[in-house]
């Protein structure tokens, strides 16, 4: 199983973008993407945007990993 994560697409130059997880940036590859513009919502997986998604879509995944990290708070091992 992989795991992707939604982002941002802040800015582009070539085949690299900066994107925004919450605050944190980094670039990526967009070698294995097109057709992606600045505002887009990408989902990023091991550094490369794999797929496009709807900004809603990126929304509630973001909410959902939101809830995990709180519930995992909570958690006593």
């Amino acid at each position: 199983m992989c795991l992707a994560i939604p982002a941002k697409i802040k800015k582009i130059e070539k085949k690299e973008a900066l994107v925004d997880f919450g605050g944190v940036q980094k670039r990526i590859s967009l070698g294995i993407l097109s057709g992606v513009k600045v505002g887009d919502y990408v989902l990023i997986h091991t550094g490369f945007a794999i797929g496009k998604i709807s900004k809603g879509d990126a929304e509630d995944t973001i909410n959902a990993l939101k809830e995990l990290r709180e519930v995992s708070k909570d958690e006593t091992l």
